[in-house]
């Protein structure tokens, strides 16, 4: 049936007017483009990587052209083994190169590869012999043969009938090399996705996977290496034309130059680029969730083809977007492992979303390309990420909780949405989830480490980075002791007034700096009260976070509640006290490493759950005296 129905097909296709499939091939390819989304947006999103620089009026226009001319070359396909010679002969012309890429192979014989992309009317380069004069030489292309045998034997007859054979991807290599051993000609489809058993290289910018048997045989024999196009000159009129690509005799420098070949036509030619099938997914090797946050293939040549094309790094096109938790010291908690993203995954372009305060500090620590603010609260909130879904993003990963941040990342059509799953919270938002094991205890692991394992499960291989992201500082010998006296969001967590003012007391000869925000400056006005202005100064409210870390790092340490403000004096360098009782030192305490000291109330859970004001100020003023 499927055999019938291919020639029942390919027949009518073959004596309706070109004019009437003209206009079909018109319809039928807006209807993929407009009436199939998840194409449309693959086929834009690969014209917005390569080119990010055109603008979308231009990526509209090449996408709805290659939809129109996969049409044309699907009917031409069909319609091949019903049409005469001469209908091929108005259908099919020789360009100039390539007629003298075949004299100087009469002239001189020697092993060489036509090296094709997927452009428009590939197949029309069975037919190649009715173009060349004299006679044409032995030529072998190898192609994935057919599921239905009666199907795939049929179309090989077809394709085979002007001299051209077909080899067959599966048992077809041996013969391929023989051929090329007379110094004949073989064929080869080499843009396709190679998968895991490919080569690491870049196209246009953006790390894929490449197969490596055109390299192999061009080194192997010593072959001469064409990338052959067919240019399309109107509706079933095609141009086939050839280039020399210059290499460096090795496996590898064929490779790099095939994709640098292709680079070229696309960016240089439009005709060409809107021919190139945009709609196949030639980048997706590296998106399998369990080896997402990693680059992994059979052979790695990024390093190779770096030193090849003269660059120091990766460009970096993966669009990799992280929404932020919502607290300040969470924020800062997840600074390692978004240092570690960046070794892990260097063709990332890394966007962190977040509350728009905490984004000037992580663009001075310079953990990511791009900082998005979170919009104002209200009737356009979540339009905003509707809009941003022509941003194109490729991987989201969400370190919140929340629908609301489901739903962020939702709407911005990011084809993979990566969270964690807890019992009772099945975030249907998301594409992938890391479950927590049955029985896992949250009070017993770091949040750093729950979220070192969330990204774990979908391949980050590089652990956290957590040296301070400042170089340490050299107080001053008179320097002050910097205080964290509030805690806007749980007045549980703040040691009593009482207690600061007598650790201020145990140190007579000592300054003291007040830090907080502008909520807790009742507090700090407390306990500044009484003493003299030249050892107290109160700085709550008066900074920005890079202020605040420029006046924390002017401090011999500090000795602080469990706040962002902790986290952030210890991710800067600083040495922190930290004063922990209701809260969980064991799940929240500092990550970095930069001399930390966490005080916990006299029989108090390492866990937490004691009360602050049970941690009496001479234990503090003993911790301070040790360091």
């Amino acid at each position: 049936m499927p055999l019938l129905l291919l020639q029942i097909l390919g027949w009518l296709v073959a004596h309706t007017p070109e004019k009437v499939l003209h206009l079909a091939a018109a319809v039928l390819g807006e209807l993929i483009y407009r009436a199939l989304p998840r194409r449309r947006r693959l086929i834009r999103s690969n014209l917005d990587h390569a080119f990010p620089d055109r603008p979308p009026a231009w990526h509209r226009r090449i996408a709805r052209s290659s939809c129109r001319r996969l049409v044309e070359t699907a009917f031409l396909s069909l319609a091949t083994p019903h049409l005469s010679e001469n209908r091929l002969r108005r259908i099919i012309r020789g360009a100039r190169g390539l007629l003298a890429a075949y004299a100087r192979h009469e002239r001189d014989p020697a092993a060489t590869l036509i090296c094709s992309p997927h452009f428009a009317y590939w197949e029309a380069q069975t037919s190649m012999a009715l173009v060349i004069p004299g006679k044409f030489p032995e030529f072998g292309t190898i192609y994935r043969p057919l599921d239905h045998a009666a199907a795939d034997a049929w179309v090989r007859r077809s394709r085979e009938r002007f001299g051209m054979r077909l080899l067959s991807r599966k048992d077809g290599f041996a013969e391929a090399l023989k051929i090329l051993r007379r110094r004949g000609f073989v064929g080869v489809l080499f843009d396709q996705n190679a998968g895991l058993q490919g080569a690491l290289t870049t196209l246009l910018g953006r790390v894929c996977s490449t197969s490596e048997l055109p390299g192999l045989m061009a080194e192997k024999f010593n072959a001469r290496v064409y990338g052959i196009f067919p240019r399309r000159l109107g509706f079933w009129r095609v141009e086939i034309d050839v280039e020399l690509l210059e290499h460096d005799g090795s496996s590898d420098g064929a490779t790099f130059a095939l994709n640098r070949w292709l680079e070229s036509r696309l960016a240089t030619d439009d005709n060409l680029c809107a021919s190139w099938l945009w709609v196949h997914d030639r980048w997706r090797n590296q998106d399998m969730p369990p080896r997402r946050l990693r680059l992994e293939a059979k052979r790695n040549l990024l390093a190779a083809e770096q030193r090849a094309r003269g660059i120091a790094a990766l460009p970096r096109r993966t669009r990799l977007w992280i929404r932020l938790p919502n607290w300040l010291g969470d924020v800062v908690m997840a600074v390692p492992l978004l240092r570690a993203l960046r070794a892990s995954r260097p063709d990332a372009e890394i966007t962190v979303i977040g509350r728009a305060a905490f984004l000037p500090l992580l663009q001075a620590w310079q953990v990511a390309d791009r900082y998005e603010p979170l919009p104002a609260r209200g009737a356009g909130y979540f339009l905003h990420f509707w809009r941003r879904r022509l941003a194109y993003p490729d991987l989201y990963l969400l370190f919140t909780n929340s629908f609301r941040g489901d739903l962020e990342a939702w709407l911005t059509r990011c084809p993979q949405r990566f969270g964690i799953g807890r019992d009772g919270k099945p975030r249907p938002l998301l594409t992938h989830r890391h479950d927590l094991p049955a029985g896992y205890d949250e009070a017993t692991h770091h949040q750093l480490g729950l979220w070192g394992d969330f990204l774990k499960t979908f391949g980050l291989a590089v652990p956290p980075d957590r040296t301070p992201v400042l170089p340490p500082a050299v107080p001053a010998a008179d320097a002050p002791i910097g205080l964290i006296a509030g805690s806007e969001n749980a007045p549980e967590k703040r040691w009593p007034v009482e207690h600061w003012r007598k650790l201020i007391e145990a140190f007579p000869d000592r300054r003291f700096v007040l830090f907080g925000t502008a909520g807790d400056r009742a507090i700090t006005t407390e306990i500044a009260q009484g003493f003299p202005a030249s050892r107290i100064t109160d700085l709550a409210g008066q900074t920005d976070l890079p202020g605040l870390v420029t006046a924390f790092r002017t401090c011999r340490l500090m000795v602080t509640n469990d706040t962002g403000g902790m986290h952030l004096a210890n991710a800067v360098g600083v040495p922190v006290i930290g004063l922990f009782g209701p809260t969980n030192p064991v799940r929240t305490g500092p990550v970095f490493v930069s001399g930390v000291t966490m005080l916990q109330p006299p029989g108090c859970p390492p866990t937490g759950g004691g009360r602050l004001a049970d941690l009496t100020p001479e234990t503090v003023a003993n911790a301070l005296h040790r360091l």
